[in-house]
């Protein structure tokens, strides 16, 4: 009984040990493949490259026939759309899914406080009637439906804040001095956190013009 115990005791050892250096193998090899993970997928949003790359694709739009402007922040549209794919994908079905043409003037729901719509039909104003202004919350989704407005674009980080943020309004209004687009049917605009934007600006004349706004709800910048 002796030796048999004797014989016992470092065989249980053994396994012990070999146990141990199995679990610890196993934490480096999880280790080295989260490592990996951090290395190839970086945050927030994906690199340049790989924003412009998908961006080209235009899959995100979901048949939607329309343009994004040339303006647009592809990497940080690469980000917000990567992190609230559903919201982006029920604001593009929804310009698909409608004839624009007969939507009357007012507000739509789509997604709760997520995503929606609302409808204008107005003249457009002089330069000094219209404002510089920016949201938190929100990204504003601008579509010309008919007629022609020109929308002002520039970073937030190049404005000069004039009206502190507004958090129930979720604007905050700027001096800046921006590049002047005009907009039109059949290419839309999207204004980020991070881009101040003028829109409403008369081409000339005050024309009328019949335009959608979509609010989508913003990624978080943490």
């Amino acid at each position: 009984m002796g030796r048999h115990r004797c014989f016992g005791a470092p065989l249980h050892g053994f396994v012990d040990i070999q146990s141990y250096k199995m679990k610890k193998l196993s934490l480096v090899f999880v280790a080295l493949i989260s490592f990996s993970i951090m290395a190839f997928s970086p945050r927030p949003g994906m690199t340049k490259h790989q924003a412009k790359k998908w961006f080209k694709k235009r899959e995100w739009l979901g048949g939607l026939k329309l343009e994004p402007h040339k303006s647009v922040d592809v990497q940080e549209f690469a980000r917000q759309y990567e992190q609230n794919k559903k919201y982006w994908d029920e604001a593009f079905a929804f310009l698909r899914d409608h004839d624009l043409n007969t939507l009357t003037k007012g507000k739509y729901p789509i997604d709760g406080d997520n995503v929606s719509a609302s409808v204008t039909e107005a003249a457009t104003k002089d330069f000094d009637s219209t404002q510089w202004e920016s949201h938190r919350k929100m990204v504003d989704l601008q579509y010309v439906i008919s007629g022609e407005e020109k929308i002002g674009v520039c970073p937030v980080s190049k404005a000069t804040v004039l009206k502190e943020y507004n958090e129930s309004r979720d604007v905050a209004n700027y001096s800046a001095k921006g590049k002047i687009y005009n907009a039109v049917p059949g290419t839309f605009f999207l204004f980020f956190p991070t881009d101040a934007h003028r829109p409403n600006i008369t081409p000339g004349g005050k024309l009328v013009d019949k335009k959608i706004v979509i609010k989508v709800k913003a990624a978080s910048f943490e």
